[in-house]
């Protein structure tokens, strides 16, 4: 029993990596962006590989725990929340990467002022991933309540940032392309923060049981019981 939680432990520090990665992806692509600096979206590019690697390691350390321990309680829920984990954290470098794609348009002409929002709109969804991956290594549902709130906060300066180009795209044609550019690069940043909110939701189901993806179909009451006593000396 205490080898199979000696494992458990590792496939957490594993997601724990891979997570860092997928927020450092946000971060250098966020850094191009405000330093106006393209090459640096080729560290982006090769850090997503790395994640992709990480994915397919952890799913199946995962699988093979699962098949080979038969855990239950709270265990199991960890099982499965690694891989749902490693999804998100793997569409979050795909987002990464797709902003880093936005800013080859961005970057070949003179910066819109607007770009003041993206850089604190990006520090929010890093933050979130960031919250996200703490609340799972200290099994902080509060912590991760917090980051599902601050998703509204996100889709608010993506509306902004959209209503604010819009304004200047119609006073000028010339701004068309980078603007579309920049709004896409708004909507990479929201999906990051819709992943987090999913990693967020996961660490309440392992840690408390409760499945709080969609509130309006179910009461949020555990489903399995509660706590698996094991898990608790992780």
């Amino acid at each position: 029993m205490r080898h199979f939680h000696d494992q458990l432990q590792d496939l957490l520090q594993k997601i724990v990596l891979m997570g860092t990665a997928a927020e450092s992806m946000i971060q250098i692509a966020t850094r191009a962006m405000m330093e106006r600096n393209e090459a640096l979206t080729d560290a982006v590019l090769a850090k997503e590989r790395t994640v992709n690697a990480m994915q397919i390691e952890i799913d199946e350390l995962a699988v093979r725990l699962t098949a080979l321990q038969q855990p239950v309680g709270a265990d199991v829920r960890f099982l499965f929340m690694a891989t749902r984990i490693t999804t998100e954290l793997e569409r979050i470098g795909d987002q990464a990467c797709n902003i880093c794609q936005n800013l080859h348009f961005v970057l070949q002409v003179p910066p819109l002022r607007p770009l003041v929002d993206l850089p604190i709109m990006a520090e929010l969804a890093q933050k979130m991933v960031r919250d996200s991956l703490t609340a799972m290594i200290n099994r902080d549902c509060a912590m991760a309540e917090k980051v599902m709130q601050e998703e509204e906060t996100v889709d608010a300066f993506r509306d902004q940032i959209f209503r604010t180009l819009l304004t200047h795209m119609m006073a000028d044609p010339g701004t068309i392309q980078r603007a579309i550019s920049l709004i896409l690069i708004s909507r990479n940043l929201e999906r990051i923060g819709d992943h987090a909110n999913n990693i967020a939701e996961e660490v309440i189901y392992w840690v408390q049981g409760r499945d709080v993806r969609h509130p309006s179909l179910r009461n949020g009451e555990p489903r399995d019981g509660g706590h698996s006593s094991a898990t608790q000396t992780m």
